[in-house]
């Protein structure tokens, strides 16, 4: 994608705005790798959220300009712990610095997303990683691209082999939903070749997309975290469900995304 494109006045086309939207996405990137490094020390909550907001700060003075200058009336959502539907209309849903925690502790997993959702659904979306310089994009009909290479989910039909991969519930989560990833995390490493867990879900459902991995699931998700790798998984040909099969919506209480070899398996696994 051309790095020569302005980014300031209304995009012309969807694809356009794609463009404009990378560029804008890896200059926040630059910015929030300008700030990796040490660990950040804190020793009590509040400290935690100043230096997590720092962060965020940083990479939003340079996404919110540029952004609302691509689509002046769009609206603008920025919580990345916010679920549910959005009101109609375009909307832009922004995580600053997905596993912002991760950047803290100068552990390398950790990405700036931007999607954009039109009468909820994901129009586009770009992830890029500035540390290793990667960047996902997906448009609706046109696939999903690592740096300008097509992604395909992995071709597996066999769960038992398998690299599967979740991400733990939100801070201060219902105790129910606290154990039913406990109990899920149980039930697939029996049936599975290899579990993963960490933070942020973006970056296990970019590898999905990629082939990389098979299956990735997540309970009481938000639209940040789950909207960028809908789309990229979809357009790759990855199936996206609940947990139960059903189809998801960013109202669902769970969400799954698999190659559609295993798709039934990883329910099945998820259920019981």
């Amino acid at each position: 994608m051309s790095e020569t494109l302005q980014t300031t006045g209304i995009a012309t086309s969807d694809g356009d705005l794609l463009d404009q939207t990378v560029i804008a996405v890896r200059a926040a990137g630059s910015a929030l790798r300008e700030r990796f490094g040490e660990v950040v020390r804190y020793e009590s909550r509040e400290e935690l959220m100043r230096a997590l907001a720092a962060n965020d700060g940083t990479a939003l003075d340079i996404l919110r300009p540029r952004l609302s200058g691509l689509r002046p009336d769009a609206g603008w959502v920025e919580d990345e712990l916010a679920g549910g539907a959005l009101p109609s209309g375009e909307w832009w849903v922004v995580d600053p610095s997905e596993g912002n925690v991760n950047h803290l502790h100068a552990l390398p997993e950790w990405a700036v997303t931007v999607t954009l959702v039109r009468d909820n659904l994901p129009v586009l979306t770009v992830v890029h990683l500035p540390l290793t310089g990667e960047t996902y994009t997906a448009l609706t009909g046109a696939g999903a691209h690592l740096d300008g290479r097509p992604l395909r989910v992995s071709p597996t039909a066999d769960l038992g082999l398998s690299i599967v991969a979740t991400s733990q519930a939100r801070p201060d989560e219902d105790e129910k939903v606290v154990r039913r990833v406990g109990s899920s995390i149980t039930a697939m490493l029996f049936d599975a070749l290899v579990v993963r867990t960490a933070v942020p879900a973006t970056l296990h459902l970019a590898n999905v997309a990629a082939g990389r991995i098979d299956a990735f699931w997540q309970f009481a998700g938000a639209r940040a975290d789950l909207l960028p790798g809908a789309l990229l998984v979809t357009e790759a040909g990855g199936r996206i469900s609940d947990a139960e099969g059903r189809p998801w919506t960013p109202q669902s209480e769970s969400f799954l995304a698999t190659a559609p070899g295993i798709h039934i398996e990883a329910v099945a696994t998820l259920s019981r």
